[in-house]
């Protein structure tokens, strides 16, 4: 994962993104640094969102399910527990690092995110009994 690398610490991001955000909106090197810290945890956000969701999908295409529902509570569990593995041992990874650090936090908004996102697939799949696993999106 390349984003787990010292290539995507804090300092190097910033170094990319600073020129960019100050062109388009003429943002100081103090307020940046605000808007650094979110650009990076949105990141995490829809990331591990999408990890979440394309478990979820390939759990749905191995594992069956008794009467074809688009969803099950076993699919969403799993893809969730597996992000939160992930999402753990790419902290893990930080820490080792010198340039990174791991933190519980990021565990805790990744698999957050990884929550979300089920709960999205489950509002989308809830009320379409017309829709099935196999001619689910």
């Amino acid at each position: 994962m390349i984003e787990s690398s010292n290539a995507f610490s804090s300092e190097n991001t910033g170094g990319m993104l600073y020129p960019i955000l100050h062109f388009l909106t003429g943002v100081d090197p103090v307020r940046f640094e605000v808007w650094h810290h979110y650009i990076r945890k949105t990141g995490h956000f829809v990331g591990f969102f999408t990890l979440s969701w394309l478990l979820f999908r390939s759990w749905r295409a191995t594992l069956p399910a008794i009467d074809l529902r688009a969803w099950t509570f076993q699919w969403a569990t799993i893809a969730w527990l597996m992000a939160t593995f992930v999402a753990s041992m790419d902290e893990w990874h930080q820490s080792f690092l010198p340039s990174r650090t791991g933190t519980f936090h990021d565990v805790v908004l990744d698999s957050s995110a990884a929550l979300i996102s089920q709960i999205v697939v489950w509002w989308f799949l809830r009320n379409r009994p017309w829709l099935t696993v196999r001619n689910a999106y």
